[in-house]
């Protein structure tokens, strides 16, 4: 997922950018099989979902300046899911590809295992090493197939941290000091212990609960274990996953106590409880915060805060990013490629940060003094680029495979039958593995 952080308006009329609402493939430049020439005029299209940014970043203007005979148009669909879908189509069709695609980490997997042939190999390129340097090595991997090919290159990144309401803890008496909360809930058994004392506050804010879903704790929990859905092949291994046993066994705990507001993440619930006040924490990868500030607007600055995300000292985890790729036999490959390494470059990823929220997928970039030192007033002055920047230090490389939305899905559902129905965690557990083999075809 590559969601927006704190977007800035470009002028249109300062951007040489057409931007369109449905992905249509192709450049208006001819192919032709005579030298790369640079300098050539060309029109390179790049097809997205969400909100990459680069233009509310300006980055597309300024490397139109850098490079005065490149016209780059973006066409973008809002959603990942209908984005994937076409892209899947236009595959297999073996055309309407655009020369620069997006590949989003829910679809990173089926793009190695079963696509990679039709993207260029940036591990071949001659500048292979410096271009993996740029890079942390669980987000080279992440694109990269068995035999060592590589389908695209990261743009941001989602380590995660907690976010929290800073006056729904004042109320309930609990303490608001970030780096004192990080220390309180060092495990996730620890943050279920501030969850309890949440919930049994007679102070606290009516009708709220400690954590917006039980989602919240299982998908950030279930990527610090050895494995998540995966063995080292990419085979499907929920039954067996230690990352799943963990991660189930603190979300139905906290789904079986009530602790949640049980609402489903992304909904339309769950978005009008931001400002409602709904709940006092969720786990947060950096892009979260835009979407948080987005819902609260103005009224919102200064009462939430950023923690360390619980049993992150041994384990980080990351949700989200997402990665370019240059489509093989595209009319414009190598200038695609050249735009391809600039956009995620550090020194762009820097950029990117400091001006739309999206934290870099690059350790040169998140050690950067610029990120290094941002802090975030919205959230309370959070130091946000030192939080996540530690988070993402400390992610490892967990297996992901072409199933891991369906089996997340299978899981965070029957969570929500635990909290709304009573089911016993133990059925529920069985339901989620019996729907998990269903959608993998197993």
């Amino acid at each position: 997922m590559s969601l927006s952080g704190k977007s800035k308006a470009v002028s249109a009329a300062a951007l040489a950018v057409v931007l369109t609402t449905a992905a249509c493939g192709g450049s208006d430049a001819d192919a032709s099989d005579e030298p790369y020439d640079p300098d050539a005029p060309v029109t390179l299209t790049l097809g997205l979902f969400g909100t990459f940014d680069f233009d509310n970043a300006g980055l597309y203007e300024e490397y139109m300046e850098l490079h005065p005979n490149v016209t780059i148009k973006q066409n973008n669909i809002a959603q990942s899911a209908p984005y994937y879908k076409s892209l899947q189509t236009r595959l297999a069709a073996g055309s309407g590809l655009d020369d620069i695609q997006g590949l989003e980490i829910g679809f990173i997997a089926d793009v190695v295992t079963n696509h990679a042939d039709a993207f260029v190999d940036f591990a071949a390129e001659e500048n292979a090493d410096e271009l993996e340097g740029n890079f942390y090595d669980w987000k080279w991997g992440q694109a990269s197939t068995q035999d060592g090919r590589v389908v695209g290159l990261g743009t941001d990144a989602g380590p995660e941290a907690m976010c929290f309401r800073k006056d729904m803890f004042e109320a309930a008496g609990l303490p608001t000091d970030r780096a004192e909360l990080g220390e309180l809930w060092s495990t996730w058994d620890e943050y279920l212990d501030v969850a309890r004392q949440y919930d049994a506050s007679p102070t606290k804010p009516a009708n709220s609960s400690f954590v917006d879903s039980p989602a919240s704790i299982f998908s950030a929990s279930v990527y610090q274990g050895e494995t998540a859905y995966n063995d080292e092949d990419g085979n499907p291994i929920p039954a067996e996953s230690d990352g799943v046993e963990s991660a189930w066994e603190y979300a139905s705990q906290a789904a079986e106590e009530g602790l949640t507001a049980n609402l489903s993440q992304f909904g339309d619930e769950w978005v009008a409880a931001f400002p409602n006040g709904a709940f006092a924490t969720i786990a947060c990868p950096a892009w979260m915060l835009g979407y948080i500030s987005s819902q609260m607007g103005d009224d919102g600055a200064g009462l939430w805060d950023v923690a360390p995300l619980p049993g992150s000292s041994e384990s980080a985890a990351n949700w989200g990013g997402s990665w370019l790729g240059v489509p093989a036999d595209g009319e414009n490959v190598e200038a695609a490629k050249d735009l391809v390494e600039w956009l995620t470059a550090p020194e762009q990823q820097v950029k990117l940060f400091t001006r739309t929220g999206h934290f870099p997928s690059s350790p040169q970039a998140a050690e950067d003094p610029e990120v290094v030192g941002h802090v975030d007033e919205f959230f309370s002055g959070a130091p946000t680029g030192q939080i996540f920047g530690e988070s993402a230090a400390a992610i490892k490389r967990t297996p992901i495979g072409p199933y891991d939305t369906q089996i997340q899905e299978a899981f965070t559902t029957a969570l929500t039958d635990v909290a709304s129905s009573g089911t016993d965690p133990d059925e529920a557990f069985q339901n989620a593995l019996e729907a998990s083999q269903q959608a993998i075809g197993r």
